[in-house]
């Protein structure tokens, strides 16, 4: 893992003035997952929308592949197409599981993408509710059929913005196995924002903190959660009330 898919220099994001966002540096690497961890109101889901390119930064450069997004800037559809988010509550059409993974195929002029949806839903454990309506389904297996329609497109970028909160534990454990997978399988890049340390710990290759929009540390996910150097962070791993 030695190519910096991502690069973003000197990125600030600001709304009316305030800063929410503000990393000098910070580059990802092809095939890793990398947790981003911090507190509510940290700045996680803003970066998200910049790594999907949703938001240009009011400041500052991101790089996807050596194409350098900037404000005024926009993104080729090319690659913005590699690049897909799973958000926290799963926004379904009200039809079918199955129309719903379909649905990014259909919209990318796939007419016949069946068996790359028989294989997202079996990936998930859906495939014998592949005929049932979005709206019965529990929590969990809505994220779920979320996270199909997500890797149905064979992204080369899985951006993921809090997966499994207010899941049970079963919905969690599976969630977290297909998310593994897919790095292993396809060595799919992942990108993991959440405030669940215990997630970040299971799923990172290197892991970071973001603490009132400033990236405090990035190291390893070893080094990371054993030994880290800011005590901000050992104070944040640890439970204490650092923000």
């Amino acid at each position: 893992m030695n190519e910096h898919l991502y690069v973003l220099d000197q990125i600030k994001v600001a709304y009316e003035g305030r800063v929410v966002l503000d990393i000098d540096r910070l580059h990802i690497e092809q095939g890793e997952v990398l947790g981003v961890v911090g507190p509510s109101g940290a700045g996680k889901s803003t970066l998200l929308r910049l790594l999907n390119f949703l938001e240009a930064p009011t400041e500052g450069i991101i790089q996807f592949r050596g194409y350098s997004f900037a404000d005024g800037r926009r993104m080729p559809l090319t690659l913005r197409r590699r690049v897909t988010t799973v958000f926290q509550r799963a926004l379904l059409l009200n039809r079918s599981v199955w129309s719903n993974v379909a649905y990014g195929l259909r919209l990318r002029g796939h007419r016949d993408g069946r068996t790359m949806i028989e294989d997202a839903l079996d990936r998930v454990g859906l495939r014998d509710q592949a005929g049932q309506r979005a709206s019965t389904l529990s929590g969990g297996e809505a994220q779920r059929v979320a996270l199909a329609r997500a890797i149905v497109l064979r992204p080369e970028v899985l951006l993921l913005d809090e997966p499994t909160a207010n899941l049970d534990p079963y919905n969690v454990a599976q969630i977290e196995g297909i998310v593994q997978e897919l790095n292993d399988d396809y060595g799919t890049t992942i990108v993991l924002v959440t405030h669940n340390t215990f997630q970040a710990r299971r799923l990172a290759t290197r892991a970071g903190l973001l603490l009132n929009g400033g990236l405090i540390e990035v190291a390893p996910a070893e080094t990371f959660f054993r030994a880290p150097e800011d005590p901000r962070t050992a104070a944040f791993l640890s439970g204490d009330m650092v923000y």
